[in-house]
């Protein structure tokens, strides 16, 4: 199968300004992420999509395509990551008459990953009968037993109450949370579609350990920390 990997990575971040470009482990986050998708063969090109021509010399110094500048109006706060996706995925048709077989994202937040995450995603995709592939890690809380929600009034109610009393976090169903670590995905279903689980979905566990989402300073802290206990270095 024909793979290309996708890194979005635009240079307003707020949470933590400057992010995809900053030193982590003696590289920038950006640097890690194009890293960990050059190790995959079976990802033929990695293209970086960024609005922000110092991430783009960034990119290209480690090794990622930048064979376009993001529009502006893809660029905002409020613009929906699923819309740059396709804005790729039509420079590939329009632009250079490229068709592929699943294009896969790797976000530059969690520089943790492995290449063999990456590879377990294809695998999984490669099984077929799927739109997509996303990466997921046991959950801390439930919604069935330890996350709440306010009403009006401010009173606390479970998020989802379970049909019976439940007393412990192991008799509810098991849940995951979302990763950043990698998807892969359909072009077509991109193409057709405007939000992920309108699809047939599957998920790849990653331990948590590898999956920690760079979006504060404190996640930062917490990142080069693990990194520096795994003697992981540049």
């Amino acid at each position: 199968m024909k793979y290309v990997a996708l890194i979005c990575v635009r240079g307003g971040s707020k949470g933590l300004p400057g992010k995809n470009i900053k030193k982590f482990a003696g590289r920038p986050l950006l640097g890690w992420a194009i890293s960990s998708v050059k190790q995959v063969e079976r990802i033929g090109r990695v293209l970086v999509s960024t609005d922000s021509v110092e991430i783009a010399t960034v990119a290209r110094e480690h090794g990622g395509e930048v064979p376009f500048m993001r529009p502006q109006a893809l660029a905002e706060d409020d613009t929906p990551e699923w819309l740059v996706w396709r804005h790729a995925l039509n420079y590939l048709y329009e632009t250079e008459d490229e068709l592929i077989d699943g294009l896969v994202v790797i976000p530059v937040t969690a520089p943790l990953r492995l290449p063999q995450d990456i590879e377990n995603c294809l695998d999984d995709f490669e099984m077929g009968s799927v739109d997509g592939v996303i990466t997921v890690s046991e959950a801390r809380r439930s919604p069935y037993f330890n996350m709440v929600k306010h009403d009006e009034h401010n009173l606390a109610s479970l998020v989802i109450s379970p049909l019976d009393n439940i007393f412990r976090r192991q008799d509810v169903p098991e849940v995951f949370d979302m990763t950043t670590v990698a998807y892969v995905m359909r072009p077509e279903f991109i193409q057709h579609h405007d939000s992920l689980f309108e699809g047939r979905i599957r998920s790849v566990v990653v331990p948590p350990e590898r999956a920690i989402d760079i979006d504060t300073e404190l996640d930062f802290q917490i990142a080069e920390y693990l990194a520096s206990k795994k003697g992981i270095r540049n």
